[in-house]
């Protein structure tokens, strides 16, 4: 989940989208395409930097947008990746922050808890923040602490929201799983590798329902997808969230 920059045009572009909202719509689970992913069948997104608003954002109930990374190097410092502050009326949304490392010092903290009150004085619908971190199945424990500490910061008013590997359900650790789980509120597991569907998702799928906690599942426009029955009977799936490729 990479890429860079959205202009100011996104805004008014959504503004203008939220005028054709309302449309009626039908459970997730029923509206998923065989094959492949349409986007146009869905209601929530992922749009990244560099990535257009398309018109179908235009019936978006949730969007998540990238405000910036933390990046590797030294000292850690974060990379705002979008120009203005959104201003979207129709939709809920979550402020995103792509890591590539977790002893974020001060000066980081400081600035997403700025930009996250920045987003919601602007009149957004702000849920709150995701944290896209691809985090090894292995060092699970590691990052549930670094989500316990960003919890322990992020005020009540703002739900906290992660991304996560297919893997983590087939080989992570259950104690680490819990805790993980006990201090996020939204769990969006990707699909997913560029603009591709992992090869053989389906193996990893059987092993969902061991999860601890609701997630969603991260689908990439026109990427392959076929959702197996036990998947909406599995009482923790909470629908998808698609990530909108460059035109």
């Amino acid at each position: 989940m990479r890429a860079r920059g959205i202009g100011r045009a996104f805004g008014a572009l959504l503004l203008c989208c939220g005028l054709l909202a309302g449309c009626g719509k039908r459970p997730e689970q029923e509206r998923q395409p065989p094959g492949r992913v349409d986007a146009a069948q869905h209601d929530a997104f992922f749009l990244w930097a560099g990535v257009k608003a398309p018109e179908v954002l235009a019936k978006a109930r949730t969007i998540y947008l990238l405000d910036g990374e933390v990046r590797a190097g030294s000292p850690a410092r974060f990379v705002p990746l979008r120009p203005a502050v959104p201003h979207v009326h129709h939709a809920e949304i979550w402020l995103v922050v792509r890591l590539e490392r977790l002893d974020w010092e001060e000066p980081v903290w400081r600035r997403v808890l700025a930009d996250l009150d920045r987003w919601q004085t602007a009149g957004n619908r702000l849920a709150g923040l995701q944290l896209d971190f691809d985090a090894r199945t292995r060092g699970l424990d590691r990052y549930a602490a670094f989500l316990a500490e960003a919890r322990r910061r992020l005020p009540r008013r703002y739900k906290l929201s992660i991304t996560g590997l297919m893997d983590w359900s087939a080989g992570g650790d259950p104690a680490a799983l819990a805790a993980l789980g006990s201090v996020v509120d939204d769990v969006v597991l990707q699909t997913y590798q560029g603009r591709r569907t992992v090869p053989g998702y389906e193996a990893y799928l059987r092993s969902l329902a061991r999860l601890p906690f609701p997630y969603r599942l991260g689908l990439v426009e026109g990427g392959a997808w076929r959702a197996p029955p036990a998947l909406a009977r599995d009482p923790h799936f909470r629908g998808y969230v698609v990530f909108l490729l460059p035109r």
